[in-house]
C-alpha cells in the first residue's frame, strides 16, 4: 500500500462492553473516533438510557498503512471489521449521515418508528405472535396501544414497546433517500 494514502473511516470491533474504553484509548492516541450512542426516552429504562447504536462497534478515521497498529493494540479493541483479512473502509456518505444525526458527544436521540394504523406483530408477552394495528404510538412510559382481533372482536391492549416489532430510530433528520438506507443496511454492522 502506498504510504501517502489518505485517512479513511474503518469499523473497529471492541471487546464486550468495552466500546467506551476503546474510544478513550484511541482518542488518547490522537485518532478521530466516532462511537454513536442512542438516547432512549426517560421512562423506558431506569438505569441506562444511553445505549450503543451498534453494540461492540465504533468507527475510526485513520491512514491504514501508518496507523493500523495504533488501533489494533489499543485496550478495548478486539479487531477491525475485515473482508478477506483486509480492513474494509466505510463510505464517507454513511459516516457523514450518522455524524449529522449525532450531537457533539456522538449521542443520537431516539424516537419511535411506529405509526398509527400501522400493522405490527407482537414479539413477546401474553400476546406473542399476534398481529394487530397500532391505535396510538408509544407513550412516555414506552407502552403502545394496539388493536388485536381476539375471539372475533377487536380488543385494545397496552403492550410494552419492546414487544412490538419495530422499535427506536434516530430522531432528527429523516433518511435522505432509499440509497442511503440501503447503504446503511449493506454495511451489516
Amino acid at each position: 500500500m502506498p504510504q501517502n494514502e489518505q485517512r479513511r473511516w474503518f469499523v473497529v470491533y471492541s471487546k464486550a462492553h468495552k466500546e467506551a474504553v476503546a474510544e478513550f484509548q484511541l482518542r488518547l492516541k490522537g485518532l478521530d473516533v466516532f462511537y454513536p450512542r442512542l438516547l432512549l426516552p426517560d421512562s423506558l429504562r431506569k438505569h441506562n438510557r444511553i445505549i450503543p447504536l451498534f453494540p461492540n462497534y465504533l468507527f475510526v478515521k485513520i491512514n491504514l498503512w501508518e496507523e493500523y497498529h495504533y488501533v489494533i493494540w489499543s485496550p478495548g479493541v478486539k479487531r477491525f471489521v475485515s473482508f478477506n483479512e483486509t480492513p474494509a473502509p466505510i463510505d464517507n456518505g454513511i459516516m457523514e449521515y450518522l455524524m449529522q444525526l449525532a450531537d457533539s458527544e456522538s449521542i443520537i436521540r431516539a424516537q419511535s418508528n411506529l405509526k398509527q394504523s400501522e400493522e405490527v406483530r407482537i414479539t413477546g408477552g401474553p400476546f406473542d405472535g399476534l398481529v394487530g394495528i397500532i391505535k396510538e404510538p408509544p407513550d412516555a412510559k414506552g407502552r403502545v396501544k394496539v388493536l388485536l382481533n381476539l375471539l372475533q372482536r377487536e380488543v385494545q391492549v397496552n403492550v410494552p414497546m419492546q414487544y412490538v416489532a419495530g422499535g427506536w430510530v434516530a430522531a432528527g433528520q429523516p433518511v435522505r433517500s432509499r440509497d442511503m438506507e440501503s447503504k446503511l443496511l449493506e454495511t451489516k454492522i
